[in-house]
């Protein structure tokens, strides 16, 4: 484990160091964003590296509120020295300079934007120096009738992304992060999209910000994190916002109460749960050794020994095997 000074400050960065954000949302988009600063600025004072934020951290979690909270986002390469008459949203600003300001990467978590009259779930990443390096829009709605469960469709409001997402961390520093994919919440129960990721790109961690719910969160939440850290072999990371107390009976509540499962988590190569929490407001750290990711694919070398004469891998539309 390695360290080094930061920017800011006399704070040491640790490599490899991961720290999930669970937030507290509320309906106030401005305290949002004071809190994602305040949690921004404890992960960077313990010595993270890359910092993960959850799925829609500056709204309430529902599809009537996502058009009044959409923001236009930058694009991938984009930065604050030419946000120009772009007229970009206060939460992705917020995101470029606190990245900035740390000398962290930071997973954006997610937030809704508006583009070209649709509204998508998007995550934004950005990188030390305050530079957009990922944009991922969630591919796989959460359309959902649970009897005696949740309802719950965000194709109501939302459109769906169209692509894999995936970024480098410290690309020529020896023994950090590499290669990390990207997910948004209900993107992780789809494997065929973690695969591509893992054994196409070569992610060896994947991230998903996520908000499950009290339904779905006891009953999957952890078992898919560790599922598809042992499909790929790799890290997978989740944050999820904090649970919120319900409204009071008699409030004029504008929006439908959504109470998210918490427990963001980190999950090993061999799918053990290496660090997690509750459903109240915290950060969850963790020290994430590259190593075991090399370890795990070389015991069990599983990527080697596909049978492609009876099943593959393919992307979109292409047919060559994967």
């Amino acid at each position: 484990m390695t360290s080094s000074a930061s920017p800011t400050g006399d704070i040491h960065q640790v490599q490899n160091r991961v720290a999930l954000l669970q937030l507290p949302v509320t309906p106030d988009k401005h305290q949002n964003l004071q809190t994602a600063k305040d949690y921004v600025a404890k992960a960077h004072a313990a010595g993270a590296r890359l910092c993960v934020l959850p799925e829609i951290w500056n709204s309430p979690y529902a599809t009537s509120a996502f058009p009044e909270y959409a923001e236009t986002l930058p694009e991938v390469g984009d930065s604050l020295a030419n946000i120009g008459g772009e007229g970009w949203g206060v939460s992705s600003t917020t995101l470029m300079e606190l990245a900035k300001a740390t000398n962290m990467y930071i997973v954006g978590g997610s937030i809704p934007e508006t583009c070209s009259g649709n509204i998508y779930n998007t995550c934004l990443v950005v990188d030390p120096s305050g530079i957009i390096i990922a944009k991922h829009r969630k591919v796989h709605l959460f359309d959902v009738d649970v009897p005696g469960g949740i309802r719950f469709k965000e194709s109501e409001t939302l459109s769906a992304g169209e692509g894999t997402t995936y970024f480098d961390v410290d690309a020529n520093a020896e023994g950090g992060l590499g290669r990390v994919g990207l997910g948004i919440c209900y993107d992780i129960r789809f494997p065929e999209y973690a695969l591509l990721l893992t054994q196409t790109y070569g992610c060896k961690v994947l991230v998903y910000p996520g908000a499950f719910n009290l339904t779905t969160g006891p009953a999957h939440w952890e078992l898919l994190q560790r599922a598809r850290a042992v499909d790929g072999q790799c890290f997978v990371l989740t944050a999820s916002p904090a649970r919120m107390p319900p409204p009071v009976e008699d409030s004029d509540a504008k929006y439908p109460y959504y109470a998210a499962w918490g427990h963001s988590t980190a999950v090993s190569p061999w799918g053990e749960v290496v660090a997690t929490c509750d459903e109240q407001p915290t950060m969850v750290l963790a020290d994430l050794d590259m190593n075991k990711v090399d370890e795990m694919r070389m015991a069990i070398p599983t990527m080697a020994q596909k049978r492609h004469d009876l099943y593959k891998l393919v992307e979109g539309n292409d047919t060559d095997t994967k």
